[in-house]
Order: C-alpha cells, then sequence, then structure tokens
C-alpha cells in the first residue's frame, strides 16, 4: 500500500492547483484521494516515457480511445491539461511532469513494498536496494555488502550501479533505499540528506600496449590534438574536472570522443583502441593491478566533490538501510585512516 510520503506529493498538487491559472480551472478537491486510482498512475508513467497516446495504450493493453479518454479523465482530476498534444505525439506540461514523477514513485513504492513483504513472508530479514557509482563500489559499497549479508544472510539485497546522475534517478523514483553518489549542482539539499564518505583521484590511462604507455613526459596539449578519448558523459563529476582543467589550460576539448556511461565498457573499449581514458583510481584498480593499463604521467589539479550517502528527507530509513549506513560509514573510516 502507498506510504505517507505518497500523500505528500498529493498535497503538494492540491496546493499548486490553488495558485491562478490562465484557465478557469475547478479547484481541487479532497475527493481526489479517493477519485485516483493505480491504473491512472500506470497511465500517467507510460505517457511520460512514451510521449505518444499510441504507444502508451499498447503498452497498457487497451485501446487508443479508452486510453484517451483516461487521459481526459486524469485531467478532469486535477482541473487542467497535463500533456500538450502536439502534430507528433505528446509532450508534459509543467504540472503533468511533476505528476509523472508522482505516478513513478507511487509505483514503485508500492512494487517495494510488496517485495519486501514477500520476503519477510518466506522467513527473511526484509529487502534494501542499493544505488552505487563504479568508483565507490569496489572497496567501500562491496566490503559493506559482504559484511551486511554475514550478519544477515536471508536480507535480499539488491545493488545497482551506474553514475551519479543516473543513480540519483534511481533515488528520485523511489527505486532505492540509499544512493552512494555526489549531489547535484542544485536542488539535492532540499529532497536529500547528504553524508560524506570519501572522495576519488582522477586518472588518465592508456592500454599498457599503447605507445604513450612508454613516455615519461607528456603535455596535456598533445593528447588534446593528437589522440582519441573515451569519457563520462558531459554531466559527470570526471568529465566536468577535464573540461574545468582544459578551460583552465586554455585548451580545446578533444575533437575524437566517444562517450560512454559504462564504466566496464570503457575499460573493455580502451583495450581495443588507442584511445586515452580518464577514469577514478578506484575504478581502475584491479586494471592496473593486472597490469591492462597504464597511468600516463599528467596531472589533473581540479578537486572533484566527495560522494557519500543520499537519502531521501521524507522517508525513514528502515533498521536494515541503518545497519548497512553504519557499515559504510565505519569502512569509510577503515579506508580514511
Amino acid at each position: 500500500m502507498p506510504n505517507k510520503s505518497n500523500f505528500s506529493h498529493i498535497r503538494y498538487l492540491l496546493f499548486m492547483s490553488k495558485k491562478p491559472a490562465l484557465s478557469a480551472a475547478p479547484p481541487l478537491q479532497r475527493s481526489l484521494l479517493n477519485r485516483l486510482r493505480y491504473k491512472h498512475l500506470h497511465m500517467l508513467v507510460a505517457l511520460g516515457s512514451s510521449l505518444n497516446l499510441h504507444r502508451a495504450s499498447i503498452s497498457l493493453s487497451m485501446s487508443q480511445p479508452a486510453a484517451t479518454r483516461m487521459l481526459r479523465e486524469i485531467e478532469d482530476m486535477f482541473g487542467c491539461q497535463l500533456f500538450e498534444r502536439l502534430p507528433r505525439g505528446m509532450r508534459p506540461t509543467a504540472l503533468g511532469l511533476q505528476l509523472v514523477r508522482f505516478a513513478e514513485a507511487s509505483l514503485n513504492s508500492l512494487d517495494r513494498c510488496a517485495e519486501d513483504l514477500a520476503v519477510r513472508r518466506q522467513g527473511g530479514y526484509g529487502y534494501l536496494a542499493i544505488g552505487t557509482i563504479m568508483g565507490a563500489a569496489p572497496d567501500l559499497v562491496m566490503t559493506a555488502v559482504a559484511e551486511m549479508k554475514a550478519q544477515n544472510p536471508q536480507l535480499r539485497l539488491r545493488i545497482m550501479g551506474d553514475t551519479s546522475d543516473q543513480v540519483l534517478r534511481l533515488l528520485d523514483q523511489r527505486r532505492i533505499d540509499l544512493a552512494i553518489a555526489r549531489r547535484r549542482i542544485a536542488g539535492d539539499s532540499e529532497a536529500y540528506d547528504f553524508e560524506a564518505l570519501g572522495n576519488e583521484r582522477l586518472l588518465v590511462v592508456v592500454r599498457s600496449g599503447h605507445v604513450l604507455a612508454r613516455r615519461r613526459k607528456l603535455s596535456w596539449e598533445e593528447l588534446v590534438r593528437d589522440w582519441p578519448w573515451i569519457l563520462q558523459p558531459a554531466s559527470t563529476p570526471a568529465r566536468i574536472a577535464l573540461d574545468q582543467l582544459l578551460q583552465s589550460l586554455e585548451l580545446p576539448v578533444p575533437a575524437d570522443i566517444t562517450e560512454c556511461s559504462s564504466v566496464y565498457s570503457m575499460q573493455q573499449l580502451v583495450q581495443l583502441t588507442d584511445a586515452v581514458m580518464l577514469l577514478s583510481d578506484s575504478a581502475l584498480k584491479d586494471y592496473l593491478r593486472m597490469g591492462l593499463v597504464k597511468t600516463l604521467p599528467v596531472q589533473i589539479d581540479v578537486p572533484m566533490a566527495p560522494f557519500g550517502m543520499l537519502t531521501r528527507k521524507d522517508q525513514e530509513a528502515s533498521q536494515e538501510q541503518q545497519n548497512f549506513m553504519d557499515l559504510l560509514r565505519e569502512q569509510a573510516s577503515r579506508m580514511a585512516a
């Protein structure tokens, strides 16, 4: 069943609807809480992802006229247009986008609740979902996971790894309980509590057989001008640090870039090409130990923001989550010592 935090979103929408609008839309009444159904939330999520009424109706196994009627019914509930009808497809309005996010969070909360109850019925200790950046995963997170499973063998743990942006997206959608990531530049302080755990050092590497692997001196100008690069997306902290460094050196961004959000795909790709790659030392630890990549003699003096634990302010942590966070703190202290 939906938790209390779901209804806080509804209350927010009720508040937003009281603001003056261009059209004389009827005010939202308390009856909205009784009229809104989970089938409506499924429709909003389907429309938000497909931006097309026909594709949304197919995904929900219903006819397009029925989907059209349901969307009209939802918009009547809220007294405003939630999706702009375009020549090709649809686009959510500002309030529509807010409602789509609420629908995603509500459905994920229900799924998570059902899964947790199913685990406990089978004699388990519940369910905990964690999202982590790849840099924090090898030493910090996996050590805490191993200790957690040793203490609670029947606790079901799900671990999802990606970039900070993608991990925080999972937290927004309530698909995870806890994120180990970096805060975004703006907005996170209002929605999340953050506790720093550590930081990473950025390294520039090539495959061990690369001609640059034998060089003792290299300039950033040569690397940018003469070599292809494998980089994470532009919004990631590592990429931002590189862009800031090149700007301070008055150098252009490399012309030949392969962008990749998967750390493992980057590590595979660098073995198959002559590209230069930028990653954190923790993500490269095993590859350096096995001699698969070689660090180049250049420095990145731009520090990255620390990573840490992010939790939603509107949701109380379970006992399992609190225990796991304690293990993360202990492991971070050991690593810093």
